[in-house]
């Protein structure tokens, strides 16, 4: 990783007074330059220094996102598109300056198409909003990350979360997007049509571009049907591997799994301290299953059976959900209940993702190099599709240990990669991964940065993230 990649780049300081003011001027109190304000639109989450925008604009309809981008194309001032700022490697700093652009109240449901399955939403909603607005017509959007993440950042990020074992990731549930390109002119990237053959696929180089391309201004989006049944549980395992190898086999025997967590023993420790459960301290598995009475429970017999196989504890599901709301409220507060291991200390919160078959190899390497290095890091994992979080604790103020966690970030990516995974299963790029991007990919990268410049030939759209140019 390494801060000194991480440094402020170039300002246009001429260009970024005269877009200040003609914005001042255009929406009055919706532009706000107060260092409070701006430093709220920075990064936070982790431990990648924030680098404050200039100004925070807030446009409440396409024509406002219109607006703002002529004038920052006009004269060549950074954008950079903020959600509600969840992400965890650096997406929304401004190394460059510029403009933020609050997207939070756009925060509009267009349509629902409830006979075809889709939704049309405006990038600001979050996904908690968007399925209280659903709830009454029997569908929901099933991609959770975890954090209450807006949709138009879900879509930049390529998101996913515990559900993705089922239901993809946002790749595969946005069927079309609206999106204002340099100069100011807004594009539709496709229809509600469930396939298309018309030409490249732009709405894919949207999903994951982390706003480096544009700034979407609407979404459509496949739903789903509230499952009838939903059941979940816990079980516990042995070792990690024990647990990694339940899961491979779960997966590769067909069981249609919809979540399928792991938390190894010092997240059960956090987890069990922070969220007042009483599970025992060892590596352990969070599942859920999805669908009618009768399948949900022969695919918790099934899962039982491979549990037993690898040494784990009875698995007993239940369709209790405040039992389930407990559970997966705890998962969600892994992050939370890891910082709470160590009060003051700084967190890399990273992940990576390998194929399925090689999960138990990468997880125990994984915690071996922990154990050698004696270091403090709890491991979640979405470990149904072969992806993992390791959330590293450290003194930021201690330059020995930053050096020690950096090198175990980069050994991790590393590891991934010679497993022929990826650097980031969903967290994305931003500006934490770009070396092990370029690791990963090489000369792919140069084929990146012509469709960047193709697109945004002045640079405007959130610089110095996925790669330099």
């Amino acid at each position: 990783m390494g801060l000194d990649a991480i440094k402020a780049g170039k300002r246009n300081e001429s260009g970024i007074g005269l877009v200040v003011k003609a914005l001042s001027e255009r929406f009055g109190t919706r532009l706000q330059t107060g260092e409070a304000m701006r430093a709220q639109h920075a990064h936070t989450t982790t431990y990648i220094p924030a680098q404050l925008p200039d100004a925070v604009v807030f446009p409440e309809n396409a024509a406002d996102v219109q607006a703002i981008v002529a004038l920052a194309s006009e004269h060549k001032v950074p954008l950079i598109a903020f959600g509600t700022g969840s992400s965890l490697e650096g997406h929304i700093n401004a190394p460059h300056g510029g403009i933020s652009i609050d997207m939070g109240r756009m925060n509009r449901v267009i349509e629902v198409n409830a006979s075809d399955f889709d939704c049309t939403v405006e990038p600001g909603i979050t996904r908690e909003e968007l399925n209280i607005y659903l709830r009454d017509t029997g569908l929901f959007f099933p991609i959770d990350p975890g954090a209450n993440a807006s949709i138009g950042g879900m879509a930049s990020t390529r998101a996913s979360g515990t559900n993705a074992v089922r239901y993809g990731t946002m790749k595969d549930n946005v069927l079309a997007l609206t999106a204002v390109t340099a100069g100011g002119k807004e594009i539709r990237t496709a229809h509600r049509a469930r396939k298309s053959s018309t030409g490249y696929d732009l709405t894919r180089l949207f999903v994951g571009a982390e706003g480096t391309l544009g700034i979407i201004t609407s979404i459509t989006l496949k739903l789903q049907g509230i499952p009838e049944t939903i059941a979940g549980g816990v079980c516990s395992f042995p070792t990690t591997a024990d647990a990694c190898n339940a899961v491979i086999l779960t997966i590769q025997s067909g069981i249609p799994v919809a979540r399928i967590e792991l938390l190894d023993e010092t997240q059960i420790r956090a987890s069990n301290a922070y969220s007042g459960l009483s599970l025992p301290q060892q590596p352990t598995l969070f599942v859920e299953f999805h669908g009618n009475p009768e399948t949900v429970a022969l695919q918790s017999r099934q899962f039982a059976e491979i549990v037993a196989e690898y040494g784990g504890s009875a698995f007993r599901s239940t369709a209790n959900l405040e039992e389930r709301n407990q559970l997966w409220k705890a998962r969600h507060n892994a992050y939370w209940a890891q910082k709470s291991l160590m009060p003051g200390a700084a967190i890399i919160s990273t992940d990576v993702c390998v194929p399925i078959s090689q999960l138990a190899d990468c997880v125990e390497a994984t915690r071996e190099d922990i154990r050698v290095h004696g270091l403090l890091a709890p491991i979640v994992g979405h470990a149904g599709d072969g992806n993992f979080h390791v959330g590293l604790l450290f003194d930021d103020k201690d330059p020995a240990d930053i050096a020690r966690a950096e090198a175990f970030v980069a050994r991790l990516n590393d590891r991934a990669l010679s497993m022929d995974g990826t650097c980031t299963g969903e967290h994305g790029i931003g500006q934490g991964k770009m070396p092990f991007l370029e690791n990963e990919l090489g000369d792919a990268l140069d084929l990146m940065r012509q469709i960047k410049r193709g697109l945004d030939p002045d640079n405007i759209f959130n610089p110095g993230k996925i790669f330099a140019m």
